[in-house]
């Protein structure tokens, strides 16, 4: 069977993790990706290398996503979340070989300054520009197909919020 014949249900999700990462007023860190047309935003996010553990995995991705893993672990959702690709960007989005990610989110606070956040500390940045947001309020900053996925997230780490 031909790569273009493969369902969707036959694919693999890609492992990765997810970051909900809280400021001093409980606000999380969004980013505008570079490659994702019009005004859709997202937490920072990012697979796993073989054999690499999901929290080394949470803080790598900061450190190359925004420039800083200045943060501690405060949370961790109880089970993988997962998402679909839209069939479109399923061809084209690592090479057509998932269906889209399963990942384990973290929640963590922010220990460092805004002054820190650099989206091109590394040589191929991700992000062209970043917010601190209500966590309430980033379901609506989304591409469409990861809402149902951040419904999950906000509804996991909502009571962290608060806490600041």
């Amino acid at each position: 069977m031909s790569k273009t014949h493969i369902k969707k249900k036959d694919l693999p999700y890609r492992l990765g993790v997810g970051a909900v990462l809280f400021n001093a007023v409980g606000h999380v860190l969004v980013a505008q990706r570079i490659d994702t047309p019009g005004d859709a935003w997202q937490m920072p996010q990012g697979g796993i290398d073989k054999d690499e553990d999901p929290r080394e995995t949470v803080f790598r991705e900061l450190e190359e996503e925004i420039g800083t893993a200045n943060a501690e672990i405060i949370g961790e959702s109880e089970g993988w979340l997962t998402y679909d690709l839209p069939k479109a960007l399923r061809k084209t989005v690592w090479k057509g070989r998932y269906r889209g990610q399963k990942q384990k989110w973290f929640a963590l606070r922010y220990l460092g300054c805004d002054a820190d956040i650099d989206l091109t500390a590394h040589k191929h940045p991700e992000f062209s520009a970043w917010k601190w947001a209500p966590l309430d309020e980033i379901h609506d900053l989304i591409v469409p197909f990861k809402r149902d996925l951040y419904k999950d997230i906000v509804a996991t780490f909502r009571h962290l919020a608060d806490k600041g």
